[in-house]
């Protein structure tokens, strides 16, 4: 290999290992988002010598915590929430941290409607989320409940055909396959909300050998520019 190559090479699997260093950095910014799950960046090395990379999402149950707002969701097991957004747009989520709108519809932080639209009636005292997402307000004059809704649950053939998008949400795209329901399951969970999957020591491990191996690549092409100019001061 001349050094032409080699340092065409080594300045492509320097950008590689930034784009890399970029991922983890992401995932570290996202430790403390509510159902985000944490993108891997996988080096795959050519018959030429190049490296690539492949992006990778880890969907993986992220685990739950417990708290006192009866707005929050949590998904314990596979699945996505369906949101419809103010223009009818539907896309799809596991970040159950809802709330009630001036209209006392049930949406997301950012309003969007959970499923097509549940309301809560305004002299509703209490309501209730099953675990099979049925949702349950208590009367003010009988105490008596009465279902006002359900939050749907949808599964995919192929997760990582989704494609993501704001708010940690994500889009069906035709490589996800067909949006299915998912019936008779107990695993919706009221005052609860998922962690991200993110894990903190082991991000910050990859990150220091990302750096180290970083540092090498540049160390090498600093050397392979020294003989370039050598090379040319050799000439004259």
């Amino acid at each position: 290999m001349n050094l032409q190559g080699i340092i065409s090479k080594g300045t492509n699997n320097a950008l590689v290992q930034f784009e890399r260093f970029g991922q983890i950095a992401n995932n570290l910014a996202n430790m403390n988002t509510t159902g985000y799950k944490k993108v891997s960046f996988e080096d795959v090395l050519k018959e030429d010598g190049y490296v690539t990379g492949v992006v990778r999402t880890d969907y993986s149950q992220g685990s739950l915590r417990t708290t006192s707002n009866p707005y929050d969701v949590a998904i314990d097991g596979p699945g996505y929430i369906p949101v419809t957004s103010p223009s009818g747009e539907v896309q799809y989520t596991r970040d159950g941290a809802f709330r009630r709108s001036k209209e006392g519809y049930l949406v997301t932080s950012d309003g969007w409607l959970v499923g097509d639209g549940i309301k809560i009636p305004a002299n509703c005292v209490r309501f209730d989320i099953k675990s099979n997402g049925e949702v349950m307000s208590f009367d003010s004059v009988t105490g008596k409940s009465k279902k006002i809704g359900t939050i749907p649950l949808i599964r995919f053939d192929n997760p990582d055909g989704m494609q993501t998008t704001d708010m940690d949400r994500l889009i069906a795209t035709e490589d996800a396959g067909e949006a299915r329901l998912i019936k008779d399951h107990d695993q919706i969970k009221q005052n609860h909300l998922e962690r991200s999957n993110v894990s903190v020591y082991q991000s910050a491990t990859d990150m220091l050998r990302l750096n180290a191996s970083m540092l090498a690549s540049m160390q090498m092409l600093k050397m392979a520019n020294q003989m370039y100019e050598r090379a040319i001061n050799i000439r004259q």
